[in-house]
């Protein structure tokens, strides 16, 4: 049984995670974009002056929009009630009832509309001057996390369709050549990531018994892994990177929905180590990838809070399973 779970955000919560995304933007947003080469398609869906034009986001249901909704034989979905329940469109494959981290950061940078899904086939031409959102709910880091949901697209395959699909479209509607645009990439979009929690509760816990790897071993080949693809990404032009951090993955409904006693140690304490490492990664990264900015999101402090507070961010309980799917 895959359980997912609807993570209420209300009117108050939602306000601490715009004041999170203002506060980002204050460390990104230093310096302006530069400007875009000569192309009609591109006028008029700029967004504001701060320089940044849109966001390509790869990673699991945190930051998913809607992708899994296109994959046949996935269980990972969120298209129907009450997923959705206060989002302007109903259900649309968003693992919340209203907008999620995305489309609220979308929000702060006046981007003009809702990154589209990579996977709707309409995701072309001038749809994707703004950004494409390529992440998949119960994907993972490495490639074999998310078994148990039976298709899923993983962080290395979003990145694979990034640089076979997508750049060519955002080429075409920057009307520069390859060198110019990744040149325009790198200054004018952020590139949010935000993957590694599924590769602990659809991986690693769920093949323990069998499991002859350690936690800090499993932990350091999956930084290990991110590091590569990030520089991937910076490879293909990014430059402005937004990283976020696993969860608290041992108090989410699913867990505490099984047993009584609060949060489960063994799987807080594994988020906590792959955080450590997700900083140390950055730090290496400021010289192995010159040029880069790349910002920690601590969502995992944030949730903490929220977890620890309810009643402070509007919530009357953290503990309820809301839904589940087979």
């Amino acid at each position: 049984m895959l359980c997912l779970f609807l993570k209420t955000m209300t009117k108050r919560t939602a306000t601490v995670l715009l004041l999170f995304c203002l506060q980002l933007l204050a460390c990104l947003l230093a310096c302006k974009g530069s400007d875009h080469c000569s192309s009609s398609a591109v006028k008029g869906k700029e967004g504001s002056g701060h320089g940044i034009k849109g966001m390509f986001v790869f990673g699991s249901s945190l930051v998913d929009n809607g992708n899994n909704n296109y994959l046949q034989n996935s269980t990972a979905k969120a298209d129907f009630l009450p997923y959705g329940i206060d989002f302007p469109h109903g259900p649309s494959g968003r693992f919340t009832n209203g907008k999620n981290v995305i489309d609220l950061l979308g929000e702060m940078l006046e981007i003009p509309s809702f990154i589209p899904t990579f996977s709707d086939p309409s995701t072309k031409g001038s749809k994707v001057i703004n950004g494409v959102n390529f992440a998949s709910a119960a994907s993972g880091i490495l490639d074999d996390t998310g078994f148990l949901a039976r298709q899923v697209t993983s962080l290395n395959q979003q990145i694979r369709n990034f640089e076979e699909v997508t750049m060519g479209e955002v080429e075409k509607e920057l009307g520069c050549g390859r060198r110019r645009s990744r040149e325009l990439l790198g200054n004018n979009y952020l590139f949010v990531v935000g993957a590694g929690g599924n590769d602990y509760s659809f991986n690693y816990f769920l093949r323990e018994p069998d499991n002859n790897v350690g936690l800090q071993a499993f932990t350091a080949n999956l930084t290990n892994s991110l590091s590569h693809q990030l520089k991937k990404l910076y490879n293909l032009g990014a430059r402005k990177f937004v990283l976020m951090s696993v969860n608290p993955l041992g108090c989410v409904p699913m867990v505490n929905g099984m047993r009584k006693g609060g949060c489960i140690k063994a799987l807080n304490q594994a988020a906590t180590l792959f955080n450590h490492g997700l900083k140390s990664l950055i730090d290496v990264a400021k010289s192995d990838m010159p040029s880069s900015n790349l910002v920690f999101v601590n969502s995992y402090n944030i949730i903490r809070d929220i977890i620890k507070n309810p009643a402070s961010k509007g919530k009357d309980s953290t503990h309820t399973k809301y839904c589940s799917i087979a």
